[in-house]
């Protein structure tokens, strides 16, 4: 019988960019039920009724929720499938886990300060301070690549997707305010690892484009406002 895998959520979401990346490395093939900005569907309140929130992975009839539990759940399921997502080393696994918690509780909200700054100017202030918070990660690169094009070494691992997933919106926030996220004097190995990442098979197939992310930047700064 084929495996039923369905994926709600919205192709701008960098959440969900995570499990299509996890997805695409593992060559899953999936059903992507696109949401609506603004509104909730039926079949997410009935797949997600306490955070009511995407992504949502459906496979055979089963759901997980939040994207990098479903990241792991991937890596878990198609073990035998591309490379490895999650770190083999325990350790190695869970700085790789501590490191995406500090993006999504560190980083994110500092990110999303630029994105409600009602003038440039704000903008840009907002984007300093969200720079900041980026340049911790230029050591952890440092040691969690070992000489390697990725966070997980060879391939994109775990901690790339969890930081990989936002650099459409980076490049969205650039070209808003004009200023360099990953600087290759401040940051020389995010800045060639933002390259790698974002050439990569599995993400560029998926990848938005920036001037898409810059139109829905807008939206959001108007719902905002409203």
């Amino acid at each position: 019988m084929a495996e039923e895998v369905k994926l709600i959520g919205l192709s701008m979401s960098m959440f969900v960019i995570r499990v299509k990346i996890a997805l695409n490395l593992k060559g899953v093939k999936y059903e992507n039920l696109e949401e609506t900005f603004g509104s909730k569907s039926e079949v997410l309140l009935k797949s997600n009724p306490i955070y009511k929130k995407i992504p949502v992975l459906i496979h055979n009839g089963k759901t997980i929720c939040e994207s990098m539990i479903i990241v792991q759940y991937v890596d878990d399921v198609w073990s035998g499938a591309g490379p490895s997502i999650v770190p083999s080393d325990p350790f190695d696994a869970a700085m790789a886990r501590f490191w995406s918690y500090y993006i999504d509780d560190k980083w994110f909200p500092a990110y999303g300060e630029v994105m409600k700054g009602q003038t440039r100017e704000a903008k840009i202030e907002a984007a300093k301070e969200a720079i900041a918070k980026l340049q911790p990660l230029e050591e952890v690169f440092q040691k969690q690549s070992k000489g390697k094009d990725f966070f997980g070494g060879d391939t994109i691992g775990y901690l790339d997707i969890a930081l990989g997933c936002y650099l459409g919106w980076i490049k969205a926030a650039e070209k808003l305010t004009g200023l360099e996220f990953f600087d290759k004097s401040e940051t020389p190995l995010l800045a060639a690892w933002a390259e790698c990442f974002y050439s990569n098979d599995a993400v560029k197939c998926i990848m938005p484009d920036v001037d898409e992310f810059v139109e829905f930047a807008i939206k959001i700064q108007a719902k905002l406002n409203a």
